[in-house]
């Protein structure tokens, strides 16, 4: 790659040249961001994952730049009309918009003012114009008065469009307005299809809004071109004409000298017509890409923190289940899971009205408790979680048993999918979407990687932004989990395994059928016997997949088969096996990282070689922990500006946390809530399924809002 282009990745992302080469060479060679991150230290001098993958992105940004300079460069050839300095300024380019800039007087055109007068013979007087050699336009003009040109008003019309097209595909002009509109202000009126129209009224705030475009909150601005694009509201941008004009007026005087008087009145005339017609269209709407690329950006950025938090929530481990998705007049659909998750038995039970068959409920359930040794019980957060949870509370059950409300954000997606279809087509909806909530308890990493991000409630205007930016950012998120938490070999469902360094859909698949072909995995170096699996993919993977009870007992570790002679080292050194030492921190402090760095082994690995061996395999997740709403808040009527309550924080945005306290209505603790000074956003303060303590501040019925304030937080 260019060395400009890498310079330009290194400021952005603010690391060192060298670091962004040598991070390029291993992403050229097949290696996947995790390996990268996690056992190439050396070579990156310790990026990050997510600066790994930044490097991957603009790699990939900057390659499609290449590509569209070469066509551009290659048409303007064509055109005879490729200048030395001209190559060297398109070839200079790291912004799209300048690129584009510097290709549009070339660019192939459809028909347009311009085009006609140029057509019509009227380039002429539009170069005698715009170059300051008429004295007369009028006398000048009325040697063109001839063909299709009826009068001299009709020949200096179509030389004002000449030059008008010409001072809007001006790249310096283009820019310098650019540079304008970026200072200047959003604004925001109702349209007339918004009048009475109640879909319009969610929009209400931004019926006469105005803000600074460079200050204006991404969901803010998501919010506004949302309600243009349905018709609700016209938004532009408020820079001044007048001054645009005179900046433009002057700018190619200053250019090309000023002109006489007459002749300087028709240049006027095409450079306020090239704003009005042109530039102030064209610009608004680059300046409000713009924005929006990075409101994009932005509201990414937290959807994948988001979704980050989601699939690392504490699981509860491999525990015996029983999984409930609430209903009222449908019931309460119940399963019954062993310890791996697989489906033992399924029912339905109607503890709450209009059937109300309470009693035969409670036999239900304390009877599948008993017989399947149920250790902890999963009950969906949807319609009837409140009601169902109290109802269990209330069954009598041994006290041994923890209950927790899990939320349903997907399960229905996953249940009519066919990867649920897959796994369990003997079985309906609803017996699939109880599985779903039961397993999403026992791991969440490895049952929410089988639903679409998007459909798991923790976006903020999702489908507003650029889709195929926000499926690299989540794809890199649920890669990024996966490889962080690392994969039990023998349990893995192809659907968590396909997001393993190296491997994919297809390998995941081949893993899985030779593991019921063969039995479970006994050793990693065994993984060279799947088909198609070759020593790239082991490469890759093999340090993220953990096999406990192996042979050797780093296979169930996150250290990576090329490093084991390191631990075999320090063992020896020791005077202790291999076995020995790994899991015991007092052997592993008396190691000096320093005596074993070697080749392509430094400080860093090693470090992290020591860090890995007292504790192997250590799930870095945290805990699950009961939590329960308080018992005297049923319905958003039942709230009191000054109440206290218990709640868990189901969203988090650019302006806010959304919190569960327990109704059909989510409440919000707004960002100017959290009691932080400075410019904490709200994913600096909370984390996706904290438990929390608010207080009610404000209650609107008519819409459902509730307001609260951020007291504590677990």
């Amino acid at each position: 790659m260019k060395s400009l282009y890498i310079q330009e990745i290194a400021r952005q992302i603010r690391v060192q040249t060298w670091q962004v080469e040598n991070c390029q060479e291993l992403l050229l060679d097949g290696c996947t961001v995790p390996f990268i991150s996690r056992y190439r230290k050396e070579r990156t001098g310790g990026l990050s994952d997510i600066e790994v993958a930044e490097i991957k992105h603009w790699t990939q940004v900057f390659e499609e730049m290449e590509k569209r300079k070469v066509s551009i460069l290659g048409t303007i050839q064509e055109q005879g009309k490729l200048s030395p300095a001209l190559q060297k300024q398109i070839e200079n380019c790291l912004s799209s918009s300048e690129l584009e800039d510097l290709y549009l007087p070339y660019r192939p055109k459809r028909k347009t003012r311009a085009t006609v007068a140029v057509a019509k013979g009227l380039e002429p007087l539009a170069d005698l114009l715009w170059n300051g050699k008429s004295r007369d336009p009028e006398r000048d003009a009325q040697k063109f008065v001839k063909g299709e040109v009826a009068s001299v008003e009709e020949a200096l019309q179509g030389a004002r469009d000449i030059m008008a097209e010409r001072i809007s595909e001006s790249a310096p002009v283009r820019e310098n307005l650019r540079d304008i509109y970026r200072t200047r202000r959003v604004t925001s009126k109702v349209t007339k299809a918004a009048e009475n129209n109640p879909e319009a009224a969610k929009y209400r705030s931004y019926f006469n809004y105005a803000q600074p475009i460079a200050k204006i909150p991404s969901h803010n601005l998501l919010a506004l071109l949302r309600a243009r694009d349905e018709g609700y509201l016209k938004v532009e941008i408020d820079a001044d004409g007048e001054k645009c004009g005179n900046k433009m007026y002057y700018d190619f005087c200053q250019e090309h000298g000023y002109p006489a008087r007459e002749a300087g009145l028709q240049v006027r005339e095409a450079v306020d017509d090239a704003w009005k017609r042109l530039l102030d269209p064209s610009i608004t709407g680059e300046v409000l890409r713009e924005a929006k690329e990075k409101a994009d950006v932005e509201s990414i950025q937290v959807f994948g923190e988001n979704l980050r938090q989601l699939l690392l929530a504490p699981p509860v481990g491999q525990k015996r289940v029983m999984a409930i998705d609430p209903g009222f007049r449908t019931g309460c659909k119940v399963v019954c899971l062993d310890a791996q998750g697989n489906l033992l038995h399924h029912d339905v039970i109607f503890p709450h009205p209009p059937v109300a068959k309470k009693i035969q409920a409670i036999t239900t359930v304390a009877d599948l408790v008993e017989k399947y040794d149920i250790e902890v019980i999963a009950i969906g957060s949807g319609t009837a979680g409140r009601e169902t949870e109290d109802f269990i509370r209330k069954v009598g059950l041994p006290e041994s048993i923890r209950i927790f409300s899990v939320s349903e954000d997907g399960a229905s997606v996953y249940s009519a999918s066919e990867v649920g279809r897959e796994e369990f087509p003997e079985y309906d909806v609803t017996v699939r979407g109880a599985v779903s909530i039961g397993r999403r308890l026992m791991d969440p990493l490895a049952e929410l990687v089988k639903i679409d991000p998007k459909s798991l409630g923790v976006g903020q205007y999702q489908h507003d932004v650029d889709q195929g930016l926000l499926k690299e950012k989540l794809d890199n998120t649920v890669e990024s989990c996966v490889n962080s938490v690392g994969v039990s070999l023998n349990t893995a469902s192809p659907y968590l395994l396909q997001y393993v360094s190296g491997i994919g859909p297809a390998l995941s698949k081949a893993i899985v059928q030779y593991r019921k072909e063969n039995g479970n995995f006994t050793s990693r170096q065994q993984l060279l016997k799947v088909p198609r699996l070759g020593a790239k993919a082991y490469e890759q993977c093999a340090g993220f997949l953990r096999i406990p009870g192996a042979a050797h007992p780093l296979d169930n570790s996150a250290v990576h088969p090329e490093a084991y002679h390191i631990v075999d080292k320090m063992a020896k050194d020791l005077g202790v096996s291999t076995r020995e030492l790994v899991g015991n921190a007092e052997l592993c402090r008396r190691i000096k990282a320093a005596d074993y760095v070697e080749g392509d082994f430094g400080l860093p690995t090693v470090n992290d070689i020591l860090q890995e061996l007292q504790k192997p395999g250590r799930d870095p997740r945290e805990t699950a922990q009961e939590f329960s709403f308080a018992d005297d808040i049923r319905e958003i009527d039942d709230l009191k500006p000054g109440m206290e309550l218990p709640g868990v924080v189901t969203n988090l945005t650019a302006f806010g946390a959304f919190v569960d306290i327990g109704l059909h209505e989510n409440g919000l603790i707004h960002a100017s809530q959290m009691g932080v000074k400075g410019m904490a956003v709200p994913s600096q303060v909370l984390k996706l399924r904290q438990t929390v303590k608010v207080q009610v501040i404000s209650v609107d019925l008519d819409r459902k809002r509730i307001g609260l304030r951020l007291l504590s937080k677990s």
